[in-house]
């Protein structure tokens, strides 16, 4: 077979490919049949019982590994392979632990581009496959969308969860799904940790916010369910419900600390159940759980990831779920703060996990839960249900028939004018328009022809995008406008307000970015400063919609949800006219100077159209 694992791929030809899963489909040809069929259990119990129980305990892991390639990476990606995991590349360490899923991180340098993507994904299933025994790898990635994107351009881009949210349509999500998972599949990536499944109600929320759908229960439940029918379309890619039981309500993020859930059990099946129950009713493949407590389901002190009345107790029994259950990220603080890492994978085992996702130290995890079942912690029996429901998705996803991609199918499918089209018109469908005193808006090309924009300007999540005042400069100025872009960040100085306010006497009218503005944020002072030009002064709110109520002088205000191109783009046609806002907020706003009071509801947006 020619080297697949380098940016430059070929399409493996059928020859090659059943040559290079011959122990494979041996394994699995019973009754004449070469390849596992989706649910055939028998078979894949067969193949099971042929593992040794080093292999099986590799099955259950999700790993990281640095590098563009699986066999030939960067120095600096080996490098960073030796310090972390003791392996050279990605086809060393499916060599050394069998490890059943990788998963691909931008700074990882996994995601270059498409073509690299795929060589990629091509590379690991071909190292893998060469194993005694080998299996194929399902391979993932966090491709939420909005500000939690792992593939950028020229891979097509859709509004976050959110953004989802404010335009409120099933068939959107559904259309979202179907076409990110086109996509994703043919790049290799068969499980996609997407979509959010949690209802943010906490406007403090860290770690989720705009990753939500929204703070309504049943319209997060039903954009959940569409998104899961549109990525697994065609048993394309496996969509991954999180974070299980719900991570909406935290002032804490898991990342770096231990969230506590003070939800009762009554609000928990209220407001948190609601969208897992959907998943599950749509027939999600995966799901993730979350590193919190939640006292109301299991007050034993364990994060819900370690939780056995959680995961099995409520999951599993009483939701019905028998799908794959992955650990978050298991180097994070919150699933750590209790236990060594050493015993954090066994114990998600005990409680009913099956895939153990990005440990921080592969060799104690592994080793770890080899030694459980040495010693009689673990049966091999409890490792033998988690992989059968691991080889089952694998199975179903058609890996077992062919894990490899092609050069042409990348092509058809990745960042095509269709799909391209398709993200601006949902995007278009989500733009909220919060104010606009005396019709400040549309702004008006005579008028106001020539724009200043500032703002914010975080970096790209996708790494390949932005900056946030340089995309929305140059979409106005397509529109018949003419923008200059001048970046003051998050916590602009003194001196770079002054150059802000200096150059707006000079615009017609001023378009700003704001990213989560606090009370005593020194991007309230910019605004303020603006503000007192007496120039018309346009917020874009570039993350929550939240920023609206500190900003109360501004008469007119956008909630685009995020920072990438497609919003940007959206906001910059609804600001010109070109296209009326459509959006509406998903999430309450409440007042600055008395949050118990909402300044603006579920549902708020305005228009341009009359009556």
């Amino acid at each position: 077979m020619p080297d697949t694992s380098t940016g430059s791929i070929a399409s493996p030809s059928r020859r090659s490919v059943l040559a290079a899963t011959a122990g494979l489909t041996g394994a699995l040809a019973l009754g004449g049949t070469a390849h596992a069929a989706p649910h055939d259990d028998r078979r894949l119990r067969a193949l099971i019982d042929r593992m040794t129980l080093p292999e099986k305990v590799g099955q259950l892991f999700v790993m990281r590994v640095y590098g563009h390639s699986a066999t030939a990476p960067d120095q600096a990606d080996i490098d960073a392979n030796l310090k972390e995991i003791g392996v050279r590349t990605a086809a060393d360490l499916l060599a050394k632990y069998r490890v059943g899923g990788i998963i691909y991180f931008t700074w990882a340098h996994n995601t270059r581009d498409p073509h690299q993507i795929a060589g990629l994904s091509n590379g690991i299933q071909k190292a893998s496959l060469a194993q005694p025994r080998g299996l194929p790898v399902l391979i993932s990635t966090d491709q939420e969308h909005g500000i939690v994107c792992r593939v950028g351009e020229p891979a097509t881009l859709f509004p976050g969860a959110m953004a989802v949210g404010a335009g409120g349509s099933r068939s959107d999500a559904r259309a979202l799904g179907r076409l990110a998972g086109q996509e994703l599949r043919a790049l290799g990536i068969r499980q996609n940790y997407s979509p959010v499944a949690d209802v943010n109600v906490n406007p403090a929320n860290p770690v989720i916010g705009v990753r939500s759908f929204g703070s309504e229960p049943d319209a997060v439940a039903g954009l959940v369910a569409a998104e899961v029918a549109g990525y697994q379309h065609a048993r394309q890619v496996a969509a991954t419900a999180k974070h299980f039981p719900g991570h909406g309500d935290t002032a804490v993020d898991s990342h770096t600390g231990f969230p506590v859930i003070t939800h009762t059990r009554e609000q928990w099946e209220k407001l948190d159940a609601p969208p897992f129950r959907a998943a599950i009713r749509a027939g999600i493949d995966s799901i993730m759980t979350a590193h919190l407590m939640v006292p109301a389901l299991d007050d034993s002190g364990d994060p819900a990831t370690l939780s056995h009345p959680i995961l099995t107790g409520i999951l599993r029994e009483e939701l019905g779920y028998d799908g794959v259950v992955v650990t978050d990220s298991l180097g994070m603080e919150g699933v750590r703060t209790k236990y060594g890492d050493d015993r954090v994978p066994v114990l998600a085992l005990k409680a009913g996990v099956d895939q153990l996702l990005n440990p921080p130290n592969l060799d104690v995890a592994w080793n770890a839960v080899l030694k459980a079942v040495q010693d009689g912690e673990l049966t091999e029996a409890r490792l033998d249900e988690s992989i059968l429901r691991i080889l089952r998705l694998k199975a179903k996803l058609g890996l077992f028939d062919d894990p490899y991609v092609s050069q042409s199918g990348v092509d058809d499918s990745v960042g095509t004018p269709a799909h391209l089209r398709a993200a601006d018109r949902i995007a278009e469908r989500t733009t909220t328009l919060l104010v606009n005193e005396g019709s400040l808006l549309p702004l008006s090309r005579r008028s106001h022809r020539k724009v200043l924009v500032v703002g914010a300007d975080p970096a790209s999540p996708s790494g390949t995008t932005g900056p946030p005042t340089g995309v929305l400069a140059a979409a106005l100025t397509e529109l018949g406008f003419t923008a200059t872009a001048l970046s003051t960040g998050t916590a602009p100085s003194a001196a770079t307000i002054a150059r802000a306010v200096e150059a707006a006497r000079e615009a017609d009218a001023v378009v700003v970015g704001t990213y989560n503005v606090t009370a005593g944020s020194a991007q309230k002072t910019l605004v303020e400063q603006l503000l007192a030009t007496g120039r018309p002064v346009v917020a874009v709110a570039v993350r929550n919609p939240y920023d609206v109520a500190h900003l109360p002088g501004v008469r007119a205000f956008v909630a685009a949800y995020s920072w990438t191109d497609v919003e940007l783009r959206a906001a910059a046609r609804v600001i010109a006219g070109r296209v009326a806002p459509r959006g509406s907020l998903p999430v309450p706003v409440q007042r600055a100077d008395d949050p118990a009071q909402v300044l603006f509801p579920v549902g708020h947006g305005l228009s341009y159209r009359r009556g």
